[in-house]
């Protein structure tokens, strides 16, 4: 008897210390998931944001008082705000890139408001889209030509910059002069002069804020303008850095070149480069040699300091068929 007192004792004993380290076990991990959750609210912030009373596109008023205009500019905000990679990798490639296509819209007679029009089209990277739009400014090949570029085999000039950038003027014009205003022709940029005409006609409508679009190119317009808001005053959105982080602007000089190029490494090399920094800066070299049965002329970029050396990897490679060449003209003038 006294034998089945003790274990039922023992017994209770470890029942209740099962139940209270259960029990402590429980309320320890409760009061770290409450610690937890209020550290989370405490350190972690996101904010709606405040959006502008006034807004221009090519010295053309948004009407940022309406509903819907003010709604669309806000998802768009939003995106490009709390998508930071992106929006850090436009900023950083415009630092770049607007000096190269600022002074080209301001030549043609385009407000420079068009480069975030560009930006957003390509992000400033060599892209070519599912539909076969290509370069900075996403240009189809039928516009491209017949807006003066040349597109061959080995040649297509939408991969150059300053050309393309000529041709999506020219194109932006002719849209202007057909629609009446800058926003128009930018929203023809996305749907095609023929595809904007017949909405115009079909909602008889005047202005791109009274129409009905697809959803791609009713975002369009308030994705550059989110675009245009943000890289004006990128503290405002949270955006920080330094000058050094920015990507630099490239240096080159150019040579022009008026007969067939057999072979563009060798060409490189003979420039004091390699093929690889030819390329970088000639996008629209798209093969390894440049044909010219008619006499054309050619400008092709070479980098120069500070860039050529961050953009040579092999620089003995490039030395050494320098000498080569070298040698073999002493020799060939030894034997004249």
């Amino acid at each position: 008897m006294h034998r089945t007192s003790t274990l039922l004792s023992i017994f209770t004993i470890t029942v209740l210390v099962a139940m209270i380290y259960l029990f402590t076990g429980s309320t320890n991990e409760q009061a770290e998931s409450n610690q937890y959750k209020n550290t989370f609210k405490e350190d972690y912030r996101v904010y709606a944001l405040e959006l502008p009373q006034k807004m221009q596109f090519a010295d053309e008023e948004v009407p940022v008082s309406l509903l819907d205009v003010r709604e669309k500019l806000d998802r768009e905000m939003l995106v490009n705000t709390y998508w930071q990679s992106q929006t850090m990798l436009f900023i950083k490639r415009s630092n770049r890139w607007f000096p190269v296509i600022e002074p080209i819209l301001e030549e043609e007679g385009v407000p420079t408001d068009f480069k975030y029009l560009a930006l957003i089209e390509s992000g400033f990277e060599q892209v070519v889209s599912p539909a076969g739009a290509t370069g900075f400014w996403q240009l189809m090949k039928a516009s491209a030509q017949e807006n003066g570029l040349e597109i061959t085999g080995p040649i297509d000039e939408r991969y150059n910059v300053e050309k393309s950038t000529r041709a999506a003027c020219a194109y932006l014009k002719t849209a202007k002069e057909r629609f009446g205003s800058w926003t128009l022709a930018a929203a023809s940029y996305n749907m095609g002069m023929a595809g904007l005409s017949r909405q115009l006609e079909r909602q008889k409508a005047t202005n791109y804020y009274d129409l009905v679009l697809n959803s791609e190119t009713s975002r369009y317009l308030f994705r550059i303008f989110a675009a245009k808001t943000i890289l004006e005053n990128p503290s405002d959105y949270g955006f920080t850095f330094r000058e050094k982080d920015l990507y630099a602007p490239l240096t080159w000089k150019e040579i022009t070149v008026d007969s067939t190029v057999n072979n563009l490494a060798y060409f490189a090399f003979e420039q004091g480069i390699n093929y690889k920094a030819l390329k970088f800066l000639n996008p629209w070299l798209r093969d390894s040699y440049l044909p010219n049965k008619y006499g054309r002329t050619y400008t092709i970029k070479i980098p120069i300091a500070p860039q050529s050396d961050l953009l040579i990897y092999d620089k003995e490679q490039v030395a050494t068929f320098t000498r080569q060449k070298s040698d073999e003209s002493k020799n060939e003038g030894a034997e004249d």
